[in-house]
């Protein structure tokens, strides 16, 4: 029987690095399993904020890919000013440590480009895939955001050809993300942003989240939202337990893996490991913070002027492969989201790679956060506001003593479902149900 196709419209794709090309990457890995050839639509010429060639073996052998050219401004914005670099990634400097360059190059990012930069991709990728349906058999066509303005795309698309089966998949939120009330909006900006992000919810077949509260808040603004979170690829990791022979010649190590920015800065948890490091030398003594990954400068520097500044272990930005050998060499691993409490419904990715190493996981985001009904659920470790210290402090050392008695071992349960294989075949689910 021929299989069904899916043209995924993404502009994160291998040698891109970070949890944004993992989602449609792994999808289009597993999806020829279960009865579809997925199809990728991709920028020729991309700007990325990260690169990591490991990802290329993820590539099933023979996917169709189809590119065509983009223009974006961030050239321009970085001779602006360096630290513009971080638009790239939805990363940007806040309060005291915005300087005007920052304030102005951050109104002008929010106002003149909506809903991002990657407009620019919308009007010529339109053009080209109105013939390339023409000429070619799509069952469905998926747009994947961020970059939202991807969803321009599915929806100029839809409006021309309304029997076109589309799902706009939000791996994050569009104006209800953290750092949309720090875009310098004005009121004209803001009324476009939320229309145009009313008329993706109200014509997309469709509409993916990965976060329960997200699909909620989805259908609560017109969305037929579904909500499949992102997982994790058996083949990448699996449990492992320390081998108690080298346990005394390494250090109880809490690692964060992955990229760190100002809105997500645990300053309780520093406060927290700084105190313990003062007053207990056994855990100073065998303490490790071990960073891999992207960390702010200034939150860097904020820590290497404290008490932890002989503790930390900064080894950069690491391959996917790598990284995860990381997550394998710690003891507790840290996971960062922002505190607000329109954040509760963000997943960041790597929780499901935390999950798949068994390590136990120490967590920092808003009460009643998703993120902490899947720590329960797996029972893989603790979820704390950003307005504690002493019960974060509690809960390292009871893992901190458990791992001088060599008992700190993988502990999770229910994980399976959050693999990717399993995942997909919930997607396949969806795409089938269209037919």
């Amino acid at each position: 029987m021929e299989l069904k196709k899916i043209l995924i419209i993404t502009y994160y794709w291998p040698p891109a690095g970070g949890p944004g090309v993992q989602r449609w990457l792994k999808f289009a890995k597993y999806l020829p399993e279960n009865g579809w050839t997925p199809v990728i639509y991709t920028p020729e010429n991309p700007s990325y904020p990260l690169l990591d060639e490991s990802l290329v073996k993820d590539i099933p052998e023979g996917l169709e890919m189809v590119k065509t050219k983009i223009w974006e401004p961030y050239q321009l914005a970085e001779k602006l000013n360096k630290s513009n670099k971080k638009f790239k990634a939805g990363q940007f400097d806040v309060g005291s440590n915005q300087s005007w360059k920052s304030r102005l190059s951050i109104w002008v990012r929010g106002n003149f480009f909506i809903p991002d930069a990657r407009v620019f991709w919308v009007k010529p990728s339109v053009k080209f895939l109105e013939n390339y349906l023409k000429e070619n058999k799509i069952d469905v066509v998926v747009t994947s955001g961020p970059p939202h303005s991807l969803h321009l795309i599915g929806l100029a698309l839809k409006k021309t050809r309304p029997d076109l089966k589309w799902i706009a998949d939000f791996r994050d939120p569009w104006t209800e993300i953290s750092y949309y009330k720090h875009l310098k909006l004005t009121k004209t900006s803001d009324r476009k942003h939320r229309q145009l992000e009313s008329e993706v919810f109200r014509n997309a077949d469709i509409t993916l989240a990965t976060s329960y509260t997200d699909a909620e808040n989805f259908r609560k603004n017109g969305a037929n939202a579904i909500c499949i979170t992102n997982g994790f690829d058996e083949a990448d990791a699996t449990p492992q337990t320390r081998v108690s022979d080298d346990h005394q010649q390494r250090k109880f190590t809490l690692s964060y893996i992955g990229v760190l920015e100002q809105l997500r800065n645990p300053e309780n948890l520093w406060k927290a490991l700084d105190e313990l490091v003062k007053a207990n030398p056994d855990f100073a003594e065998n303490f490790s913070l071990k960073f891999a990954g992207r960390i702010d400068d200034k939150i860097l520097n904020s820590i290497e002027h404290s008490a932890l500044k002989n503790h930390i272990a900064n080894l950069g930005y690491l391959s996917h492969d790598k990284a995860i050998d990381e997550m394998q060499n710690s003891d507790v691993l840290l996971m960062t989201n922002f505190p607000n409490a329109s954040s509760k419904g963000i997943i960041p990715g790597k929780i499901f790679e935390y999950l798949a190493t068994g390590k136990q996981i120490i967590s920092f985001g808003p009460d009643e956060a998703d993120v902490a009904r899947i720590l329960e659920d797996t029972q893989a470790g603790k979820h704390f506001s950003y307005d504690e210290t002493e019960k974060i402090k509690a809960f390292l050392l009871e893992k901190f003593d458990l791992w001088k008695s060599g008992q700190l071992a993988a502990s999770t349960q229910n994980i399976e479902q959050f693999s990717r294989r399993n995942l997909t075949k919930r997607l396949a689910e969806i795409l089938d149900g269209f037919f």
